[in-house]
């Protein structure tokens, strides 16, 4: 969760596609790294920009909310298929984790995909209350804004971040509720040391999933923090989500 300028990508590959979806209040940047690694594998990959994202951290809450963000995962899906993509595998990093499990739940023409640490079931429990007017802050500092602009927009981030992660949790509850509609194979990834969501969210994910008949597979990494596809697992990470890949795309 980190507030950085980026813009959608698209990795030209083989004829197998994978969508990666970034993480709340950053950008593509988030899985640029993980997306050349998939690339010189022999995927091309896509990665899109949520609505209000890569920008000015009050755009987010402006110009962003769940229905335009599963708006953007469906065009992502879309522009694939339009690319004569016929097997596609969809992931996501936290906020996009929960778009990712939706489309998954939604589109059973995909061929796979899954989270990295993505609060599915524990979305109440995460700490971006309080990271994002922090976060929000160390940006215009570094933008240099003078401290009176700072803290004005500060207190507009303030009043509307409940409203829209009250959105966000609605949209939790709703994918919570359907993944027994999930089928196939489903990929997780959640960090011992994660700062943002609670740790055990991932094990979490995948006995609900488990339960439900879906072959999960599962990988914790006790060392790694919130932000897997940039930190100390990212690695360890692209390798686990290549053997996945080399499953469900064939």
């Amino acid at each position: 969760m980190e507030v950085v300028s980026g813009q959608p990508f698209i990795f030209n590959g083989g004829p197998q596609a994978v969508i990666l979806l970034h993480s709340y209040t950053s950008s593509s940047a988030d899985v640029r790294l993980l997306g050349r690694d998939l690339q010189r594998a022999g995927y091309t990959v896509y990665a899109p920009v949520f609505a209000g994202h890569g920008k000015d951290p009050l755009t987010v809450l402006q110009d962003g909310n769940p229905d335009k963000w599963w708006a953007d995962t469906q065009a992502a899906i879309q522009r694939m298929r339009d690319q004569g993509m016929t097997q596609i595998a969809i992931f996501g990093l936290s906020l996009g984790g929960l778009l990712a499990t939706k489309a998954l739940e939604n589109t059973h023409s995909l061929s796979g995909g899954g989270v990295f640490a993505s609060p599915v079931t524990t979305w109440g429990q995460s700490n971006v209350p309080q990271f994002f007017p922090q976060l929000a802050a160390d940006y215009y500092r570094r933008a240099g804004l003078p401290a009176d602009e700072i803290q004005a927009k500060l207190s507009v981030i303030k009043a509307q971040l409940p409203i829209q992660l009250g959105a966000i949790q609605a949209m939790t509850k709703e994918i919570d509720q359907h993944l027994d509609a999930i089928r196939g194979s489903f990929f997780i990834a959640q960090g011992g040391r994660d700062q943002m969501i609670d740790p055990h969210s991932g094990a979490q994910l995948q006995e609900r999933l488990t339960a439900n008949g879906v072959h999960v597979d599962y990988h914790f990494y006790p060392e790694a923090d919130h932000v897997l596809t940039v930190n100390n697992a990212r690695r360890q990470l692209s390798t686990d989500v290549l053997q996945y890949l080399k499953q469900v795309l064939r």
